[in-house]
């Protein structure tokens, strides 16, 4: 059975589904959680082009990362986790990159996150971590689909 279940959350429906269902199979294993959140916007911003401004809004994203593993946390605790957070600077990088990264660190043994279940253009404009965790995960991983994004 897991023993370190990985749920990366972005503190959207979707991923609250996947953070539901990750805590419902570590309720049963008896897992240790890690939810973790990627701050993947800041490296959209230069220091150079926003100055003084760009401290302001990568504390702001920040910020919200925070609250989004604040929620996720109470949601374990009212599931009776003891779940760990972790935030995570992408600095450029793709958030499904970061997350696979975050699961070998970890040692986890299971992902577990929502996905839109995008295809098309729109999966392609808009990009698809889920894909890239699938495509480079190193452990089994379980994409949890909201029913009204088919």
């Amino acid at each position: 059975m897991y023993k370190r279940i990985l749920i990366p959350t972005d503190g959207s429906e979707t991923a609250t589904l996947g953070l539901r269902e990750g805590l419902r199979l570590a309720k049963e294993s008896g897992a240790q959680v890690r939810i973790v959140h990627v701050v993947d916007d800041i490296g959209a911003l230069s220091p150079s082009v926003y100055g003084a401004i760009y401290t302001e809004v990568t504390d702001q994203f920040r910020a919200a990362g925070a609250n989004v593993l604040a929620r996720a946390k109470d949601m374990a605790q009212e599931a009776g986790i003891d779940a760990e957070t972790q935030m995570i600077e992408a600095m450029g990088e793709p958030a499904g990159e970061r997350i696979v990264k975050a699961a070998k660190e970890w040692q986890a043994d299971l992902i577990v996150c929502g996905t839109h279940g995008r295809r098309g253009l729109r999966r392609i404009v808009i990009g698809s971590d889920a894909e890239f965790i699938v495509r480079h995960t190193p452990v089994p991983l379980l994409l949890v689909r909201d029913s009204h994004s088919r």
